[in-house]
């Protein structure tokens, strides 16, 4: 039952081939073992969880469940969930209990999946490798020596290792994507304001977005379903009429036109990543599909713009971290002054003292025009150039990442070339478009590759059909990492 996808597991269920308990505890038992190696999960609730997992085998025995009901999922440690640890991945929440349920946990409760457990992430959601985590870096199950991206490598690594059939992350600038591609696996970024942020602990308020991770496009559509919904509670959410993402994924790619960018071709991409994208694109022509090209000249500028963007936001968003209402508190100091000082010197790594001191540096009187007013005027140039190509395609295709996983400790010194690993990934989300990413290869040292497609707004359907359609002729996203068969 661990092999299968979230379309079967659901399907099995119904036939009463096993019950949400047996399902349940077998992901639990082989993420307990699993997780000395990879460390993809902080937390565990096995009472919590169990309870969850009988209370959906009584939905099961009516005419109430869903696709979703049974199903065990992952979170990851950025979402709050009631009576549950949260920590964001930081010493600064390490023992804080949520009061709330953010609104996808409670969306996924309502349609009766079970909470696996919370899943290992950068510090914060600030990290391209998963290794700025208070907890430890997560490994990449295709081979611990490498890092299996972030921020949401917990989300991936769990799902890639066979300990999670489905999983939960948030992308800020490729967090869900990103590892996503370096871990074999489909996950999915929506349109910014389409899935709720309340109950997400913030990073960069205009750029978080939450979105699903799994084996399949198929799998991502039923996770999608569940997760849209308008919040009030959420200012950015936005009211949009339902949409059966499952029920549209076998259109024809009969006339598809697909967007290529010259400037996500370069020689800065490894050779094997892109010959990997390009056998993709021949599966989408004999499929009917057209390739354009296309240009996108500012998308250049997308990391230097959200490194001014992200921080600023995230200096404001961090600032409530103060010890005095909730989270680690220094336990020695002399006066309140002190106290502020001490609490974030010690709560807070490396990574995040380094954004917040860039964000309030950006945002400081002086600089504010310079900087985060120049880097948003550049992201509405992206927004623009992107509403141009879209003029001549359906679809945009790329590389997801410029390699395949790097070597855990090889980038941790320099923050710049951390911050590129991204750099395919960050326009969607200053242009708040969503995009995904699937497994398209494999590269000498066998490795996956990811092929990303992004979308225009609100176009999440067409995308995932067209990543349904790539993986009902191909089998990359089938493949398994040497620790699956553990």
């Amino acid at each position: 039952m661990l092999d299968k996808t979230v379309k079967e597991l659901g399907d099995a269920l119904q036939r009463k081939e096993f019950s949400s308990v047996e399902l349940t505890r077998a992901f639990l038992d082989r993420s307990k073992t699993l997780n000395n190696e990879v460390n993809a999960f902080i937390t565990f609730d096995e009472e919590q969880t169990l309870a969850q997992a009988k209370k959906a085998d009584k939905i099961l025995s009516t005419d109430n469940a869903t696709a979703l009901t049974g199903i065990p999922i992952a979170h990851k440690d950025i979402w709050c969930a009631k009576n549950w640890i949260t920590t964001c991945g930081s010493r600064m929440l390490e023992n804080f209990r949520s009061p709330y349920d953010a609104h996808i946990i409670k969306r996924f409760n309502e349609y009766g999946a079970v909470t696996l457990g919370k899943t290992n992430m950068d510090e914060f959601a600030m990290g391209s490798s998963n290794e700025t985590s208070w907890f430890g870096n997560v490994k990449n199950p295709w081979d611990l020596n490498r890092v299996p991206g972030g921020s949401s490598g917990g989300s991936a690594a769990a799902v890639s290792a066979g300990m999670a059939p489905a999983s939960t992350g948030t992308d800020t600038g490729g967090s869900i994507r990103q590892p996503a591609a370096l871990c074999g696996i489909s996950g999915l970024k929506p349109t910014y304001g389409l899935v709720s942020r309340y109950g997400m602990i913030a990073f960069a308020s205009s750029l978080d977005q939450g979105g699903p991770m799994a084996k399949s496009a198929e799998d991502l559509a039923i996770l999608l379903e569940a997760m849209v919904s308008f919040d009030a509670k959420d200012s950015t959410s936005l009211e949009k009429p339902t949409v059966n993402y499952s029920g549209g994924i076998n259109r024809s790619m009969n006339g598809l036109r697909i967007g290529i960018p010259k400037e996500y071709f370069s020689d800065q991409t490894a050779p094997d990543v892109q010959k990997g994208v390009a056998e993709a694109l021949k599966e989408y022509e004999k499929m009917g599909a057209t390739l354009v090209d296309i240009s996108l000249p500012t998308s250049p500028l997308s990391v230097a713009a959200y490194y001014v963007i992200a921080p600023a936001e995230a200096s404001s968003n961090l600032s409530r971290f103060d010890g005095v209402r909730y989270g680690y508190r220094a336990p020695k100091y002399s006066d309140l002054n002190d106290m502020y000082a001490k609490t974030r010197a010690q709560g807070f790594g490396a990574e995040v003292k380094r954004r917040i001191l860039i964000g309030t540096y950006v945002l400081s009187h002086g600089y504010y025009d310079a900087y985060y007013l120049k880097a948003q005027k550049v992201r509405r140039l992206i927004s623009q150039d992107f509403a141009h190509a879209f003029k001549t395609c359906d679809v945009i295709m790329s590389p997801t990442t410029p390699s395949t996983a790097f070597q855990i400790g090889e980038k941790a010194s320099d923050p710049v070339q951390m911050y590129l690993s991204d750099t395919f990934t960050i326009a969607a989300n200053l242009a708040g478009l969503p995009a995904m990413s699937i497994p398209c290869g494999l590269d000498q040292n066998q490795l996956p590759i990811g092929l990303q497609l992004i979308g225009n707004y609100f176009d999440e359907a067409q995308m995932i059909a067209a990543a349904h359609q790539y993986q009902c002729v191909t089998d990359w996203h089938l493949k398994k990492p040497p620790l699956y068969g553990v």
